[in-house]
């Protein structure tokens, strides 16, 4: 059985997908188990994620996550044949996927990869159904989001 200090996880996140925080409204969250190769588990130990690009598909009842780019470690690639930009399947319940197949077929909604982490040993990845936002719906969170900086500056100040 191996020691739990053998791999310590300090940061469970792997890779965040900040910008699908910003062009959409993440309205419902949903935890996915992801199926991977030994290579992709190594390279995700050492952080070689992105998600900048990454969404999910979901065909015949089942949902699959395009555009995740995981590189290959260098000791690795010379044993395997690699593809770091394969598409992987999500490991999601009947009831989850139907939530998500319902929420995809209104209009304006689409389903995105948002974040890559640790939980316990298993790799997840979270995924949202979200809603892409107009410009100013942009532009509106960016100035509420200075304010609230410029509310914590004021009050660091005054003291």
């Amino acid at each position: 059985m191996a020691n739990k200090s053998q791999h310590p996880q300090k940061n469970p996140t792997i890779a965040l997908n900040k910008r699908a925080r910003h062009e959409y409204q993440l309205e419902e969250k949903f935890e996915a188990g992801l199926v991977l190769q030994g290579w992709e588990v190594k390279s995700l130990r050492a952080g070689k994620a992105q998600l900048t690009d990454s969404y999910v598909l979901l065909k015949d009842g089942e949902a699959y996550l395009i555009g995740t780019h995981i590189t290959p470690l260098g000791t690795v690639s010379t044993h395997y044949v690699t593809d770091p930009g394969r598409t992987r399947k999500l490991l999601l319940n009947q009831r989850e996927l139907g939530k998500l197949f319902s929420g995809v077929n209104q209009k304006g909604y689409t389903c995105v990869a948002t974040a890559l982490y640790w939980k316990n040993h298993l790799v997840k990845c979270e995924i949202a159904l979200a809603k892409g936002k107009k410009e100013h719906d942009k532009r509106e969170t960016e100035k509420n989001r200075d304010w609230a900086r410029q509310k914590q500056r004021l009050v660091r100040h005054a003291r």
